[in-house]
């Protein structure tokens, strides 16, 4: 990377990533834990009267949030880089819907939005300290210290410090008990490490919940006539079936019987309120085709997220339900 004319580290800087486990790791001291937040990931460059906000992909995200610009503007301090994730809070829940609608083209809708529902920053490392210097090189424990005294310095409520345990029991709580609302599950840091820009260094346990879900359709693979994901659905209040999201986590040995136990069920509609979209620029005509069925099967998933009444991501299968009816699978499992 070439060094950026400037900000302390260039602008180019990938953050440090983490890789998913089962469970938090829990060598006595070793490790720091902290809240996984459900928002934008995101690098905060200043130096010499200029903010730069660099999403995790390396895209800018100065002109989505201009209130963050203008807060970290204001900062006194003049140069640093900070790694934090950039959250809404609406009404005490913290909203990915609202993070995504910032993702517009027309600035003035960006701005009446920013001025409705502003953002905050919660930090949560620091790679470059008040005075210029590079941190990346100093274990997480100094990091830590440098990142609360430059929080408590700046006394600015857009800026917002992640707190942290090195008690493992206590992490195990977040994990089971904080609202999933809010937070995303848990990551691990080791103490003494350093921060290795684009590397997954550090351990991220996830929130999990799960829901039964009426199989509404599925889709075939692409190279052959064989069943590639099952689609979910749930009943809205008015009776109807809503499309809420996939799951494509069959296992190849299971895949021929189960393509013929489906075929026998297919049967339009499938799904009676909202269903499955069609073609679009992310998806080809064959990727979008799918199969209704009759609304007899039932499904236990396992998921992270739903966003605007489905899941973010693909889901894991976990079993089948017969004893489950498909009535009873509603959206009051998932709100």
């Amino acid at each position: 990377m070439a060094k950026d004319l400037t900000f302390p580290l260039p602008a180019d800087t990938a953050p440090m990533e983490a890789k998913l486990a089962d469970a938090i790791p829990v060598e006595d001291r070793v490790w720091q834990y902290e809240p996984k937040w459900d928002g934008f990931r995101c690098l905060a460059f200043k130096a010499h009267g200029a903010v730069d906000l660099r999403a995790k992909s390396g895209k800018p995200l100065g002109r989505y949030f201009p209130e963050l610009v203008e807060m970290l503007s204001k900062l006194s301090a003049s140069q640093f880089v900070v790694d934090g994730e950039i959250v809404i809070d609406l009404g005490g829940r913290y909203s990915f819907e609202a993070l995504q609608m910032r993702l517009h083209p027309a600035e003035s809708r960006i701005r009446k939005l920013a001025a409705e529902t502003p953002a905050k920053f919660i930090l949560f490392d620091m790679l470059a300290d008040t005075d210029g210097s590079d941190l990346t090189q100093h274990p997480l424990s100094v990091r830590r210290k440098r990142l609360e005294e430059f929080v408590t310095s700046q006394k600015s409520a857009g800026i917002e410090l992640s707190p942290v345990t090195i008690d493992a029991d206590v992490a195990d709580k977040w994990l089971k008990t904080r609202d999933p609302r809010r937070t995303d599950g848990v990551v691990a840091k080791r103490r003494d490490g350093l921060y290795r820009s684009g590397v997954r260094e550090m351990i991220k346990v996830k929130l999990l919940r799960g829901a039964d879900c009426v199989v509404g359709g599925f889709r075939y693979l692409d190279k052959r006539k064989e069943v590639g994901s099952l689609l979910l659905g749930l009943y809205d209040d008015n009776g109807k079936l809503d499309h809420v999201g996939f799951t494509s986590t069959i296992r190849n040995a299971d895949r021929a019987a189960l393509t013929k136990r489906l075929e026998k069920l297919i049967e339009p509609p499938g799904f009676t309120g909202n269903a499955p979209g069609g073609p679009s620029r992310w998806s080809t005509e064959r990727s979008a085709a799918w199969e209704p069925l009759k609304p007899s099967l039932v499904v236990e998933v396992r998921f992270d997220h739903v966003t605007g009444k489905r899941f973010r991501h693909g889901t894991r299968l976990l079993r089948w339900r017969p004893d489950k009816a498909p009535e009873q699978c509603t959206f009051e499992q998932i709100t």
